[in-house]
């Protein structure tokens, strides 16, 4: 059977929807959202009790967490060279999943996005919005820092870590951040990740941009 991916267009499922293209190898796609509610239904709470995608169901394996996901296909398909080769690399990699998914995301986004997640008092929820950009302000100039002139994430080559980065990059415009003006270097490298043929694929078939 082939490995499915439960997604929803533009969340962190695009990043192993990529990778999935750049692997090359077939999947399937079953659209699973917040919006529609089909997040909250019994069969894919069976799946993923958490509620959430990204879900990877492959060889009889359920595996949650967009950073784990991405691990498993690049490490399952090592010969597509989607991960770093050397301890050093690995341990970058992991440090740009740590921080982007327990921080950046499920801290600074989560607070613009879903403040009721931090409070049951909803006239808290402006100043929690406000200070979820600031953060978001801070990261997003932490991540060009990084970048400087560097091509990619992790040395000098494309990884896993390149379409997770493009998606927060992609949040950063529908937040509106000046992406453009404020990260050059990041705007760049989002670029290049838009360049490649699987992340065109993976947009066209989510119908969605990067830009908005």
């Amino acid at each position: 059977m082939k490995p499915t991916l439960y997604f929803s267009p533009g969340a962190c499922s695009l990043a192993p929807h990529i990778v999935l293209e750049e692997i090359g190898l077939p999947f399937q796609l079953s659209h699973t959202s917040t919006s529609d509610g089909s997040t909250r239904a019994a069969k894919f709470l069976r799946l993923n009790p958490k509620g959430r995608v990204p879900v990877l169901v492959i060889g009889g394996s359920v595996i949650t967490e967009a950073p784990a996901i991405l691990l498993h296909l690049a490490t399952a398909n090592n010969d597509r060279g989607l991960i770093a080769a050397t301890p050093e690399g690995l341990v970058r990699t992991v440090e740009w999943f740590n921080w982007l998914s327990g921080t950046v995301h499920a801290v600074a986004i989560r607070q613009v996005w879903r403040p009721e997640s931090f409070t049951d008092v909803p006239a808290q929820h402006e100043d929690i919005v406000a200070k979820g950009k600031k953060n978001l302000a801070a990261a997003f100039s932490h991540i060009e820092q990084r970048f400087g002139d560097a091509a990619w994430a992790v040395a000098d080559r494309y990884s896993i870590v390149d379409p997770y980065l493009l998606v927060f990059y992609r949040w950063g415009n529908r937040i509106g951040f000046d992406m453009r003006g404020q990260c050059p270097s990041w705007t760049r490298h989002a670029l290049r990740v838009m360049d490649r043929p699987a992340t065109m694929r993976a947009l066209a078939t989510e119908n969605i941009s990067v830009w908005q």
